[in-house]
């Protein structure tokens, strides 16, 4: 019985990403019988693959980026790396099939297993069932080099990201949708209120608390005469928190997943979930892109948001809280150490600076 159990666990419930079995077998038989050697692509590492007779005219590059990271740090990776196949006159492919991402559901979804096309359309004419039948294919390592540009906001990377980032259809008519039924004919501020793992995150920006994002916004709203608060977060007490502080004034997408904790990809709560985490965060983005002010601490969400740029009168203010420790132990309390030290001893200000970001 409980091995019967454990096998319906396994097949229908287990919240890991499915699996790719049916592929997996091939990509070792690339791994295994082709020659690997360094190929100097900036530095990048990639195997160089024989696959097939098909297009012997033509080399494509395969982008992978397995398990990735969050939505827009994969689009910011696969723009680095389109950025290389221009350069050499590649053919990009960007396989999520294959090698899964956090975002590869159980399910397909609209018919697709390549998680990319769950919410883009392809940035390529050709199918994978045909790249990996042909006679020169390359597939990427695996790395964020440092090398790579960190920020979709840069100039650099807007015709990248406008020749090669398209949301699905169906994405933008959700969009739509929210915008005419809570946007239409109001002055609305969003507010990208990061919690959960952000507060830990070496390096990183240090979120504001509560009671300094209270502050801010009413500072904001008052000073841009603006009627509603569109929030963006993954913490349920930030929600919780907004929602008793400004009631009726907010606006936020109630399906979107929250947690107190960091555990959106650890738990599988609901039908397609993965799917819907990307689906959230994408529609989120656009929708905080639409806003007459938008308040942030720089992440690659408030990145993207400015490179989309759909309101061009937009006000944007950066929080500026300080860095959490780049000591990855220390960054751990670094945070929470500061919310309880009063300022003189070195803890959070009343109200942070705020950086005011010209819209160009």
């Amino acid at each position: 019985m409980i091995n019967l159990l454990k096998k319906f666990y396994t097949k229908f419930l287990d919240p890991k990403p499915r699996s790719i079995n049916k592929r997996e077998n091939e990509i070792e038989k690339f791994e295994k019988f082709c020659k690997k050697r360094d190929f100097s692509i900036s530095g990048d590492y990639s195997l160089i693959l024989s696959l097939g007779s098909l297009n012997k005219d033509k080399i494509f590059y395969i982008i992978r980026r397995s398990p990735g990271a969050g939505m827009f740090s994969n689009i910011l990776y696969v723009l680095n790396h389109i950025k290389i196949a221009n350069h050499y006159k590649f053919i990009p492919i960007v396989d999520m099939k294959n090698f899964v991402s956090i975002y590869n559901d159980h399910v397909n979804i609209s018919g697709y297993e390549n998680s990319w096309e769950y919410y883009f359309e392809k940035i390529s004419n050709y199918k994978l069932s045909e790249v990996y039948k042909s006679n020169k294919v390359i597939i990427s390592s695996n790395n964020f080099y440092s090398s790579f540009n960190y920020h979709l906001d840069d100039d650099e990377f807007k015709k990248l990201f406008d020749e090669n980032i398209k949301f699905k259809k169906k994405i933008k008519r959700y969009v739509d949708k929210f915008e005419k039924k809570y946007f239409d004919n109001k002055k609305i501020l969003g507010v990208h209120f990061r919690g959960t793992s952000y507060k830990t995150s070496a390096g990183h920006p240090l979120v504001p608390t509560k009671n300094q994002m209270f502050s801010l916004i009413s500072k904001i709203l008052k000073k841009d005469n603006l009627e509603k608060i569109f929030l963006v977060t993954e913490e349920e007490n930030h929600l919780q928190f907004c929602k008793k502080k400004f009631n009726k004034k907010l606006i936020y997408l109630k399906s979107s997943f929250r947690s107190n904790k960091n555990d959106a990809f650890k738990k599988y709560v609901r039908h397609k979930h993965r799917y819907k985490l990307g689906r959230e965060i994408i529609a989120e983005t656009l929708l905080l892109s639409k806003c007459d002010s938008f308040l942030f601490v720089d992440s690659n969400v408030s990145s993207a948001v400015i490179r989309i740029n759909s309101n061009k009168s937009q006000k944007r203010y950066k929080i500026d809280n300080g860095l959490n420790s780049k000591n990855k132990i220390l960054a751990l309390i670094f945070w929470h150490l500061k919310k309880f030290l009063p300022s003189f001893l070195g803890g959070f200000k009343k109200e942070p600076g705020l950086i005011f970001l010209k819209n160009q």
